[in-house]
């Protein structure tokens, strides 16, 4: 069998292309793939999955509300059957936001099956609705995105296992805690085919998001471990592309779960012998040999970030060191050492001869600092915007970049009065020519 898709594929896997080198457009363009017997995708921010059986059209993810009218358009391309289910591989809106066109068709609506918590995952997500807009906007820059407060609700739930079939085909649903509470993976064992949803993306697993909830990295090696042992010839992920070979299939969900445990076991250890959050997060890193692998690259999460939620995870959130325990608050803080250093100013310029010695961990630390002690100096915000620009060159996740790129543009906007999100955008794009000299 071959498709575009199953090619890029295998061009990604034996090195030729980089796995950010996908040709989103192009494969998308082509309709819904064939990627094994029966079963196509059609590759999008959150990749959707649909299997024919003897009983009709079964759909892995649903994909988000923007892409929701191509990819049913793209799944009827392929076949005008109806859909007995709709398998949500967790609640996150990337992969359950695609229903309403399908639900829209004549005939009786497609059974919707997910994990228990998915119903208490869009319960949460209705209440902190206003929070989420602000961190996708923060994240990912998005100006108009108004995050739902109603989602289409699952028709059918279980707990630990599950399975549905199409006559011929059988979903072997099980239950894992990794990224979400609520993730479900599916194996179909007459086709051998393993649908992973977001427990293999094809990045480092984003097992540690710093807005977003607990993650388990544990557990989600355990399940990773539980999907290796069944010898798949295709795994289907919830993000990037599929992996053809049984070989290969297990070294990609082995060494995943390897790396996780890695951080898992340095971090304990250290945890274990009394240090603090910040010497761990200094001294822990991804094994050498598997951190190289092409499938876990910090592209989106990084280990650091998983790090911490393994401290929140087992130590709470207070980081050992007692002075955090009941700080001050901020703006005094900054106003104490503004006090001491003769001004926000030399604060601000300590701040650019850090980030001049390339430590820009500490030169964000101090730029911090200094617009804290003196939020309407224009001088103090131009530094701060050349602090987190040069931060933004250097960090190689998303989520990183979206937070450091938010500060710039801040600090931007509050120059300019330009609006925040132009701003965010212009950083985002590469527009580096307004931001000025560090000055003294």
């Amino acid at each position: 069998m071959t498709s575009p898709i199953l090619d890029h594929a295998e061009d990604v896997w034996r090195g030729s292309v980089s796995p950010r080198e996908m040709p989103l457009r192009d494969l998308r363009s082509r309709g819904a793939q064939e990627v094994a017997e029966g079963v196509v995708m059609w590759p999008a921010f959150g990749n959707v999955y649909g299997v024919r059986g003897d009983g009709g059209l079964a759909l892995f993810d649903t994909g988000n509300v923007v892409d929701a009218q191509n990819a049913h358009a793209a799944i009827r391309g392929w076949s005008d059957e109806p859909v007995r289910y709709a398998i949500y591989s967790h609640g996150h809106f990337d992969h359950v936001a695609g229903m309403a066109p399908f639900d829209a068709e004549t005939g009786p609506r497609p059974n919707v099956v997910a994990h228990e918590n998915v119903a208490a995952r869009f319960t949460r997500y209705a209440r902190t609705a206003g929070y989420n807009t602000v961190i996708n906007q923060r994240q990912f820059g998005f100006t108009t995105l108004t995050w739902p407060a109603a989602y289409r609700t699952p028709d059918l739930t279980y707990r630990d296992r599950m399975a549905v079939t199409l006559g011929d085909v059988t979903f072997d649903m099980r239950h894992a805690r990794g990224e979400t509470d609520d993730a479900t993976w599916a194996f179909l064992p007459e086709r051998g085919v393993l649908l992973t949803g977001d427990l293999f993306v094809w990045v480092t697993p984003n097992a540690g998001n710093p807005q977003k909830v607990q993650r388990y990295p544990d557990e989600w090696a355990v399940a990773l471990r539980a999907m290796a042992a069944l010898d798949a010839e295709v795994l289907l992920p919830g993000h990037g592309l599929p992996i053809v070979g049984a070989g290969r299939v297990r070294q990609a969900l082995i060494d995943t779960a390897d790396y996780l445990d890695s951080l898992v076991d340095q971090t304990l250890d250290m945890m274990n012998a009394g240090a603090r959050l910040n010497e761990i997060l200094l001294s822990v890193r991804a094994p050498g040999e598997l951190a190289d692998r092409p499938y876990l690259q910090p592209y989106y999460d990084e280990p650091e970030f998983v790090v911490r939620n393994i401290w929140r995870l087992y130590g709470g959130w207070h980081d050992g060191d007692p002075a955090h325990l009941k700080p001050p608050a901020d703006a005094v803080l900054a106003g104490a050492l503004a006090e001491l250093a003769g001004g926000a100013r030399p604060i601000a310029a300590r701040a650019a001869r850090a980030a001049a010695d390339g430590d820009l961990r500490l030169a964000c630390q101090l730029a911090e600092f200094a617009t804290q002690a003196a939020p309407a100096d224009g001088k103090v915000h131009e530094v701060r915007a050349r602090v987190y620009m040069l931060r933004v060159q250097e960090e190689t996740s998303i989520m990183a970049r979206g937070v450091y790129t938010w500060a710039a543009a801040e600090s931007r906007s509050a120059i300019t009065q330009e609006d925040l999100l132009d701003v965010y955008h212009d950083i985002a794009g590469g527009e580096l020519w307004w931001v000025p000299p560090a000055t003294d």
